[in-house]
């Protein structure tokens, strides 16, 4: 243990290395008082703020025409090699299409799979000039899906009161309008029940 004179050697050899611009004076001044206080001020880090992507607004996207296909695009041919990844995507998601895989497993990936670029028919419809519309899938939107029609015309199907089927290496599957009414990033993350099929 030290004695007091050590003690005091100490701390005023201390507070001359912690604050050197003062004088001996003043560290001598700053020992009578009870408590000593380092004059040490760590500088506050300031945080930066983080700014945050602003994205187009609906009206913006629809004066930008960002969802609109050119006239001169509008080609059935061009959009094959589209269905043919399509195929592709499907059969990895699905693990091959095979005889003896259940249907209701494929059924409920499908529920959840990106539409654009498959095949599909309007099979059903309360309205009868869709029943027979044929075609690629180009754009799903929450109520209507975008169609190119070998024809190369495009149309504009609504999901309520229709009901679609489509078919890869012999699977067919009907897909219900009227419960698809999702966005597809929705779609991924929604659960689906099973139920029994309801009819128009």
């Amino acid at each position: 243990p030290q004695d007091s004179e050590d003690a005091k050697t100490f701390v005023h050899a201390f507070l001359k290395r912690s604050m050197p611009k003062m004088n001996n004076e003043a560290i001598q001044e700053m020992l009578t008082r009870k408590a000593v206080v380092l004059e040490h001020y760590p500088k506050k880090k300031t945080k930066q703020k983080r700014k945050k992507t602003k994205g187009f607004t609906a009206k913006q996207r629809r004066e930008l025409r960002l969802f609109e296909i050119e006239p001169e695009q509008q080609r059935y041919a061009i959009f094959l090699p589209l269905h043919e990844l399509w195929k592709q995507y499907i059969r990895d998601l699905c693990h091959g299409l095979k005889p003896d895989v259940q249907p209701h497993m494929i059924q409920s990936k499908l529920l959840k799979a990106d539409l654009h670029g498959a095949i599909v028919t309007v099979t059903k419809s309360k309205c009868p000039s869709y029943v027979g519309i044929t075609g690629i899938i180009l754009q799903e939107f929450k109520h209507v899906f975008k169609i190119i029609t070998k024809e190369d015309k495009l149309k504009v199907v609504p999901k309520l009161n229709n009901v679609f089927s489509l078919e890869l290496d012999g699977f067919i599957s009907y897909i219900y309008g009227s419960k698809f009414l999702l966005r597809a990033s929705e779609r991924s993350a929604k659960k689906f029940k099973l139920k029994g099929t309801i009819d128009l």
